[in-house]
Formats: structure tokens, C-alpha cells, sequence
């Protein structure tokens, strides 16, 4: 067969600039979700550390800590609801779970989780090897790439960081990445990170409470933002990320108050074990491991003993010490093996599952940033970890968050969705026929052909700011450097998106009811 009038006219330029020129065109007409190449959701799990041998083992191991050694600590509401659900309180003080008190338990868990968005568009549901990449974190710095140099984070920062995020695609969910350290009551702190993050994106929000009663206050403020409490209840569009135990094997005795407001309150809750390996938890990588399933199985009977089925995250989030100096090392190898392992735990139990990768411990958006965040997201991703925390924009071994390197995460992350989603083998993948009319019937190369042309977009993810230029049109085009592209679009992003999904009344009815230290100026007028 040769090429005829009917076909598809073959590219002039060379395969490079046509992929740009067709780049430009999906920019403008975005892709219909059903033939996007990557988005949210996509299931891994095809890379397994750990076998089905060891998983059993780390299993039986956290049984036996849980009956054996117990956690400590737990507030006296805690202690009744879990003795009921029979959990036994020791002479020293420690609450000892019997195995089938966990696995009564793991019965009642909710493994059908819908984290809600304002937009019902963006809902998440992760469980099974479903993946979706989002930010986390409580980093007390930004990053001034122009200044390299560290400052104070602020909650205009904290507003910000939501709009860009509202504007990436694979970015998929927004939990508060920064401190606003420039408001010193923590009432303030905790209701306006609340506003701020609702306000600057639609996508699904998490953040935490300092104490129960701004926790109450912040229920009634999220009731204000969905229509009424009934609105708020049916879909829950923030989530409670609680660091409910002290590693190692301790309640975090007020935050455990603060879970459960935020439980009775309807509010989904992430169950975050964040023990250090050699510091707070085992240096050993299994025995790590260990300790966080063994937390999160205690938290997981806590939960379950207040509000059966009440919809929570299995967050097994260990980090790695450099045990040179005792620093954490949240870019290196091991931490992209205890993620990706803690992902195989949540699987092990049919649970949805939380951890953190793309946690650089370099400074700047540099090559150490690139592939410390490379290795440990697509490996998160590889093993199907369902919600990857903290995965992108993060610097500094969590102290500091950068928005260049957000939007250049952003592409990042497309790769590694990329990696998740496969390869399909079908009976047209294979392309025999193509094959058979490009060699025997056609040109001798598949550029003009019709499947290539068919899959440019479904089954190939362009990066919006990698170069993938020759080195000749690279110096045509001025020698473009990543970051200052970047930074290019970072102040395009702040300079024209002010998302309006709240409108002038309920923000009115916000602003009248809590000191709200956002301006109207701030937020675009």
C-alpha cells in the first residue's frame, strides 16, 4: 500500500518539531479523559519488593508486637473504646491488641474510600494498586531559586501553592505542603491554612488540627464552604492527616483526641505513622516496616472502635536516617524501598494506603533533586502505593517547598504515571500489519503511518517544559534553561489564576464568621 491523498500528510519538519507543533494543539484542546495517555488512578503494583513469604512474616511480626509490647499513651477516651472493642490496658500503662481484636478490625475497614473534591470531577478512590501523586508535608521554609537562598513560608504561600496546583494535571490531590509561619496563634494557623487551601484549589484537600477545639472550629467553617453540615457530611472534601502515634509505639495522646473529633465530625482521616529508621524506629529496613504496620493496625482498631467503616488511610510513612549523622534521607534508595514496601502492606491487607516519596534531600531543583525525586516517586508509583505523599515540590529533606520545582514535578510525575500505567499488549499493539505495509508495501518507516498518528496522543506523554530538543535548535531557540522556564510559569500561574469555585456570599459568610488574614487583595481582588 502507498501513501495516497487520503492519508495523512507526511510531517516536512523532522519528528521532533512535529511533536511540538501537535503538543501545542493538545495545550489548546485538552484530551478527552477516556484516551489521555496517564491520569490518576492508574494500577500498579508490578514491582514487589518484598515477596508474598515476607509480607506474611512482617504480618505476624506486627501481630506480635501489637500483643506483646502495645503502645503507650493513649487518652482515656481512647482507652475506653478500644478496651470495649477488647484491646487489654496493662499494669504499665500499654494498650495490647489480641490478634483478633486486629482482625476484627481489618473486617469492620473501609476499603471503598472516595476522597471528595469540591469539584466531583476530581474525586479520588484510592484502594487496590490505584495510584495518585499529590503534595504533603509541614516544611517551614520556601525556596527562593532566585535568591537560592531559604525563607520563612507564609500563608499567602500556602494560597498559592493550592492555585498552582490546581492548574497541573498530574498532580491529583493538595494536602497543605508548607507552615504559615508568619501567623503565630495556632488558632489562626490551623482555620486559615483550612481557607486557604479550599480556596486555591477544587481538588482534594488535607490538613491537620493542633487541638480539638480548632478542629470543631474548623468543621464549622468547612460546613459553611459545602451549604451546611448534611452537604458537609455527604461529601467531605478535606481529610484529617493525623500523626496519631509518637514512633516508636506510642499514642500521640492529643492528636488521638483530635482524630476522633474529626471522626465523629465525617471528616476522613490519614492514620500517619512517621517513624525514623535507627532514630525512632529499627534501623533494619524490614523492621521498620514492621513498627509503622503495627501502629497503623493500632490505629486502624482505634478508628474502627468509634465509627466502624469510618473511612481512613493506612499511612505507613517510615523514613530513612543517614546513620552517618542521624539526618533524615528522604531522596535516598532506602526510602524508595520502605515506600514501596509499605504500598505491598496496604495491598497485603485490601487496604487504602498513604506514604511519602519525591522527598529531596537536596536544596535546590537541581540534578540531586531529579533523581532523588525520580527514583522514589516511580517506585512508589511501580508498586501501586495509592496515595504518594509529599511527591512533589519538596527540598531540604522536608524544610522546604519550592514552586518551580512543583510545576516541574508536574511533568515528572507524567513520567512516572507513564511507567505505572504499562504496556498493553494486543492484537493490534503488536503491529504485525503495520509492520507488513510499512516493509512490504509502504516507505520503509512507520512517521506518516496511521497508527502513529493514531497513538501520538494515547499512548506518548510530552513534558511541558523538558527539552527534548538536538543541541542545534537548543541554541536557536536562546539555549532555554528548565528552571527559568519554570519560574517563567510559576508568575504567569499567580499573576492570572484566582480560582472563583467559592462564591462572593459563602466566602462573605466565612469572613464574617473567623478572622480570616487572607486579603481580597491577595487573592486577586
Amino acid at each position: 500500500m502507498t501513501a495516497s491523498a487520503s492519508e495523512p500528510p507526511r510531517p516536512r519538519r523532522s519528528r521532533r518539531g512535529g511533536g511540538r507543533e501537535a503538543r501545542k494543539a493538545l495545550r489548546a484542546a485538552p484530551l478527552a479523559e477516556d484516551i489521555r495517555p496517564v491520569r490518576g488512578g492508574l494500577e500498579g503494583g508490578r514491582y514487589r519488593p518484598l515477596d508474598d513469604r515476607a509480607m506474611q512474616r512482617i504480618h505476624e511480626s506486627a501481630l506480635k508486637v501489637l500483643a506483646e509490647i502495645g503502645l503507650a499513651d493513649a487518652p482515656p477516651s481512647g482507652i475506653e473504646a478500644m478496651t470495649l472493642a477488647g484491646a487489654i490496658l496493662g499494669d504499665d500503662g500499654r494498650l495490647r491488641f489480641p490478634p483478633a481484636v486486629v482482625e476484627d478490625a481489618l473486617a469492620a475497614a473501609n476499603r471503598d474510600v472516595t476522597l471528595c473534591a469540591q469539584d466531583p470531577a476530581q474525586d479520588i478512590n484510592p484502594g487496590g494498586r490505584r495510584v495518585y501523586y499529590g503534595t504533603a508535608g509541614a516544611a517551614v521554609h520556601l525556596v527562593d531559586v532566585a535568591q537560592r537562598r531559604y525563607r520563612e513560608s507564609t500563608l499567602q504561600d500556602v494560597y498559592d501553592a493550592a492555585r498552582i496546583a490546581q492548574t497541573l494535571d498530574n498532580i491529583h490531590f493538595f494536602q497543605r505542603p508548607m507552615v504559615a509561619r508568619d501567623l503565630e496563634d495556632p488558632t489562626d494557623l490551623d482555620l486559615n491554612t483550612v481557607y486557604a487551601c479550599v480556596q486555591g484549589t477544587t481538588k482534594h484537600v488535607g490538613t491537620s488540627f493542633t487541638s480539638v477545639a480548632r478542629a470543631e472550629r474548623a468543621l464549622e467553617m468547612l460546613h459553611l464552604f459545602a451549604g451546611g453540615e448534611a452537604a458537609w457530611r455527604s461529601r467531605p472534601f478535606v481529610s484529617n492527616t493525623n500523626c496519631f502515634v509518637v514512633p516508636p509505639l506510642k499514642f500521640a495522646t492529643e492528636s488521638c483526641e483530635v482524630m476522633e473529633t474529626c471522626i465523629r465530625g465525617g471528616m476522613p482521616v490519614l492514620l500517619l505513622s512517621a517513624g525514623q529508621a535507627g532514630a525512632t524506629a529499627p534501623a533494619a529496613i524490614a523492621g521498620a516496616v514492621t513498627q509503622a504496620v503495627a501502629e497503623c493496625l493500632a490505629g486502624l482498631v482505634y478508628v474502627n472502635a468509634i465509627a466502624p467503616g469510618h473511612p481512613a488511610i493506612f499511612g505507613t510513612w517510615p523514613f530513612v536516617s543517614d546513620l552517618r549523622t542521624g539526618a533524615m534521607s528522604g531522596g535516598s534508595g532506602e526510602q524508595a524501598l520502605l515506600t514501596a514496601a509499605c504500598a505491598q502492606m496496604a495491598q497485603f491487607y485490601d487496604l487504602p494506603g498513604g506514604s511519602a516519596a519525591g522527598m529531596a534531600d537536596a536544596k535546590l531543583p537541581d540534578a540531586q533533586s531529579g533523581y532523588e525525586k525520580g527514583i522514589t516517586d516511580v517506585m512508589a508509583g511501580l508498586a501501586g502505593l495509592n496515595m504518594v505523599y509529599e511527591s512533589v515540590g519538596m527540598h531540604g529533606s522536608l524544610l522546604g517547598f519550592c514552586f518551580e520545582s512543583l510545576i516541574i514535578d508536574n511533568d515528572m510525575i507524567g513520567q512516572c504515571l507513564r511507567c505505572v500505567r504499562g504496556i498493553e499488549v494486543t492484537e493490534d499493539s503488536v503491529s504485525i500489519e503495520a509492520m507488513r505495509q510499512v516493509c512490504l508495501e509502504g516507505p520503509g518507516h512507520y512517521l506518516g503511518h496511521s497508527q502513529t498518528l493514531g497513538l501520538m496522543q494515547s499512548e506518548y506523554v510530552y513534558p511541558e517544559l523538558g527539552d527534548r530538543s538536538s543541541p542545534k535548535e537548543w541554541d536557536e531557540n536562546g539555549r532555554p534553561d528548565l528552571l527559568a522556564r519554570a519560574t517563567a510559569e510559576k508568575e504567569r500561574i499567580l499573576a492570572e489564576v484566582f480560582p472563583r469555585h467559592v462564591t462572593e456570599e459563602v466566602d462573605a459568610a466565612v469572613r464574617a464568621a473567623f478572622d480570616i488574614k487572607l486579603a481580597k487583595e491577595q487573592m486577586g481582588g
